[in-house]
């Protein structure tokens, strides 16, 4: 049973296991190009434990040539097929391992490879789903696929500058100020409280606030990761009405990405504007939802009565 305190019995919030709706994302491709330089290094490919990374080679390999070194008990063994390479890492690999691959072509070309991780924790899946491999930059299909690089890196740049402006707001502001404990530099005042503790391990201690002014409202969870083997962390919180299930602006700061097994604590701060709160039929509650990175889990959802602005 999760064991559950409310001090004051208007606040409803509750924790659960249902299953959020994933984000389609694009996959994650990208091109290395050889060059006839003698100095040139090994490029490097980035697997993810449990994920196939695909090679996607001009010309068929050839299999009795084609070799990894190291590979037992770390990978499944090395196929070719036709183009194709395919690596499949059992598991997660540090970024100090370093695996020698060497692809041979057809034609006898040989082009070696460096395969290892880039990830910074084990929440973090960042990895080459498939990598393009050219031997001629200038061979046409070599220069649509640098073309396609440097639209990715473009648009990756601009989604960046935007989520820098977005989150340079008074809001966000706020947030990180409730972040560092420093309530007092704000006009908001402490309205609710409840404790949560989930099977998993994470315990959640949610405060609501709400400001002076009647014009903000804001929910702080001290987060505890209790487990003792599994990490905790944030995928995304959303902000939605009660009603509609429409979604709602809202700025958020957390102190980290990863909360390590164990007991590691860490602050998530949102902080919502009283218009968030209005509709064409009048003021609507709203539902502050939080999911688990990894699995998309909802681990916590908050109920805001717009009633707490005008108390």
């Amino acid at each position: 049973m999760w064991k559950i305190l409310l001090l004051r019995s208007t606040l409803f919030l509750a924790l659960v296991a249902s299953i959020a709706g994933a984000e389609e994302r694009a996959p994650n491709e990208r091109a290395i190009f050889f060059s006839d330089h003698p100095n040139q290094e090994a490029p490097e490919v980035y697997v993810v434990g449990g994920v196939v990374t695909v090679l996607g080679l001009e010309q068929p390999c050839d299999p009795a040539r084609t070799k990894m070194l190291g590979w037992e008990g770390r990978f499944e063994p090395l196929q070719c097929a036709g183009r194709w390479v395919l690596l499949a890492p059992i598991r997660d690999l540090e970024p100090k391992d370093r695996f020698m691959l060497l692809v041979t072509l057809a034609d006898g070309t040989e082009l070696p490879f460096t395969v290892t991780s880039k990830q910074e924790n084990v929440m973090d899946r960042t990895g080459d789903q498939q990598v393009n491999v050219f031997r001629d930059r200038e061979a046409s299909k070599a220069v649509l696929a640098s073309l396609h690089d440097s639209l990715r890196r473009e648009e990756k740049l601009r989604e960046t500058v935007a989520r820098y402006q977005k989150e340079d707001s008074v809001d966000h502001a706020l947030a990180a100020l409730l972040l560092k404990g420093a309530t007092k530099q704000t006009t908001f005042r402490e309205r609710r409280r409840a404790l949560f503790r989930c099977p998993t391990g994470a315990e959640f201690r949610i405060t609501v606030f709400a400001s002076k002014g009647q014009d903000k409202m804001a929910v702080v969870f001290n987060v505890k990761n209790n487990s003792p083997s599994e990490p905790w962390g944030l995928m995304e919180a959303r902000l939605l009405t009660a009603e509609g299930q429409e979604d709602r602006p809202f700025a958020l700061r957390a102190s980290r990405n990863l909360w390590g097994p164990g007991g590691e604590s860490g602050q998530i701060a949102v902080v919502v504007d009283a218009s968030a709160f209005d509709s064409k039929g009048g003021p609507e509650n709203l539902v502050l939802e939080l999911f688990r990175h990894g699995d998309g889990l909802r681990q916590a959802w908050v109920f805001l009565d717009q009633h707490i602005l005008r108390e």
